[in-house]
């Protein structure tokens, strides 16, 4: 090997342990070391050698045959220490006994050299496991610094996903938020209270999952049956807040606010406005056929449409109007009965029916705020429909869904 060779491969300053009871080998081996330009330490025995080991020892010469502690347990001894088990340790032995040697290699001796050794050999094998420790710990810096700049770049990735997050969450919010504003918009035009909205969509919501819709279609009707009514925005006052029977041209106006808010809602790349703007245009239809605006029959009408019809006339009925008092859940019950068939899908009526003690719940979380001054005058000049009337009494009265 040249002495540029030699260079490259050979960390400088080492600092070995020579472990031999001969003082003529530890001395020859410490004046090859030094020579070599290491640094050595020496022990004579097992008891000082496992007394210098330190995280600075790079290699071990360690003498087979010694005093109390032979070679082989000494070897043992040091690798059950993790922070030494990568050390090279060379085992100087004076006989080439296998079964020795076999011990010696499953204690975890890295080499051998045969006393009297050869200068050159053992030059190169000394070369050898220093470059071979020197490129461990190389390999082993690089990874812990690999891994810390993995760690600080996966830090940062997380924090740009939450952060990301974070800001699609403020988003949908801010979204969501603006669509029960438009939703409170109309309600409030027509002197109902947030509350209406909140339970309609509850309600609804309640009806889906129930009926055995997933989960994510559940969330969409409770989130766009909130705007089925948005289409009041475009109603006059004076027919959407008469305290009265409406006239048959009024009627009409009024049946008007189903495409209105369709054509609201219409167009948006939405899934929740898309769902809204179907709910908008069909929660008026019946299931025979004799609703607004299509005179849909039956499955023609969207399951959001039919559940919303169903969820919008039970707290219509059991909410205070301009035009009525807040009737009682049995009361509202028994007069959407007749509706039953004609009106409402038998089996979604039924399903509200069933599930009172939900609704009841829902109701309770959602109670009216203060009425609207409009209502409290409508009450006090009475009301223009009663429980005792029947559902027929409640479309001629209110057809519209008001």
């Amino acid at each position: 090997m040249d002495e540029n060779s030699h260079q490259l491969m050979q960390p400088k300053r080492s600092r070995v342990l020579v472990v031999d009871d001969e003082e003529v080998v530890r001395r020859v081996l410490s004046q090859f070391l030094e020579k070599m330009g290491h640094v050595p330490l020496i022990a004579q025995d097992g008891e000082g050698a496992l007394a210098q080991l330190s995280p600075e020892v790079d290699l071990i010469y360690l003498d087979c045959e010694l005093p109390g502690m032979n070679g082989v347990e000494i070897t043992r001894r040091i690798r059950e220490q993790r922070e030494y088990r990568a050390v090279p340790i060379i085992m100087i032995t004076g006989h080439k006994d296998r079964s020795t040697r076999i011990r010696a290699l499953e204690a975890g001796v890295s080499d051998f050299l045969t006393k009297p050794f050869d200068t050159v050999e053992l030059r190169l094998r000394t070369d050898t496991l220093l470059a071979l420790k020197h490129s461990r710990e190389t390999m082993e810096r690089q990874r812990i610094s690999l891994e810390s700049v993995v760690a600080e770049r996966s830090a940062a990735v997380n924090h740009a996903l939450k952060e990301v997050e974070h800001q699609r969450d403020q988003l949908r919010l801010a979204h969501l938020e603006t669509l029960e504003r438009l939703a409170l918009a109309a309600e409030y035009k027509d002197r109902d209270t947030a509350s209406h909205i909140h339970r309609v969509g509850a309600l609804c919501a309640l009806l889906a999952q129930r009926w055995g819709c997933a989960r994510a279609e559940v969330e969409l009707i409770r989130l766009a049956a909130p705007l089925h009514d948005v289409g009041k925005l475009g109603i006059p006052d004076e027919i959407l807040m008469a305290p009265r029977r409406l006239t048959p041209e009024e009627r009409e106006v009024m049946q008007g606010h189903s495409e209105i808010g369709a054509r609201i809602l219409g167009g948006s790349s939405s899934e929740v406005l898309r769902a809204a703007e179907e709910i908008a245009r069909t929660h008026h239809e019946w299931w025979d056929g004799s609703g607004y605006p299509h005179g849909l029959v039956g499955e023609e009408i969207p399951l959001t449409g039919r559940i919303t019809a169903v969820a919008d006339v039970f707290d219509a009925l059991t909410s205070r109007r301009p035009y009525k008092k807040a009737f009682s859940n049995e009361e509202s019950l028994e007069i959407m009965r007749e509706g039953r068939g004609s009106h409402f899908q038998t089996e979604l009526f039924d399903l509200l029916e069933s599930l009172m003690d939900d609704v009841v719940r829902i109701q309770q979380d959602h109670r009216e705020g203060s009425p609207m001054s409009l209502t409290q005058a409508a009450e006090d000049s009475g009301p223009v429909m009663t429980p005792s009337q029947p559902f027929s009494a409640w479309r001629a009265v209110d057809p519209s869904g008001r």
